[in-house]
């Protein structure tokens, strides 16, 4: 199925959908309607791929509101992992997402290099997971940043520097944006 909303976020539109079975399978936003249609296509695409059975029929859920709330700081992002489905991620980029989740809470940012470190591999392999990652904000991927700047593992830069704007992390945001 497919949960489709719009809110007003800190001055902005937001479009949320998920894509949900009998829990989240892929999670996509944006701040233009244009490109979260796009955005839909591309996560159900991903998920496809990977050999989950995705479902686009349109069905009301609270999954959207649950998702803004994360956003928006009402709940925590690790409140959420027991939704997600997890299919069709490899247990290498569950471990990371996990880790990720459970372990930068909102406001804080952690480079590619620490991320890796802790996780015991490499930052080129973290970047990877994170450009993958089929549950945007509730799996925090705009917290991972570059040492030297906000971090290019992102399809849409200016949604990265949106959320982290909205929990407060200027530094980053303040940095390389081209």
């Amino acid at each position: 199925m497919l949960s489709v909303e719009r809110f007003e976020i800190a001055g902005r539109s937001v479009w949320i959908a998920v894509l949900w079975r009998e829990r989240i399978q892929g999670i996509t936003f944006a701040l233009d309607e244009e490109q979260f249609e796009r955005n839909i296509e591309r996560v159900a695409a991903f998920l496809k791929r990977r050999g989950v059975k995705v479902d686009l029929t349109q069905k009301a859920s609270d999954y959207p509101s649950l998702v803004r709330d994360v956003v928006i700081g009402r709940i925590d992002n690790s409140e959420v992992l027991p939704e997600l489905s997890f299919e069709g991620v490899t247990p290498f980029e569950r471990r990371v997402y996990e880790w990720l989740t459970k372990n930068v809470k909102r406001g804080n940012v952690i480079t590619y290099g620490s991320l890796a470190g802790a996780l015991g591999t490499s930052p080129r392999a973290v970047g990877g997971a994170m450009k993958r990652n089929p549950y945007p904000i509730v799996v925090p991927c705009h917290r991972v940043v570059a040492r030297d700047g906000i971090g290019y593992y992102t399809p849409r830069l200016d949604e990265k520097v949106f959320l982290l704007e909205i929990e407060g992390v200027k530094r980053w945001t303040n940095s390389k944006l081209t």
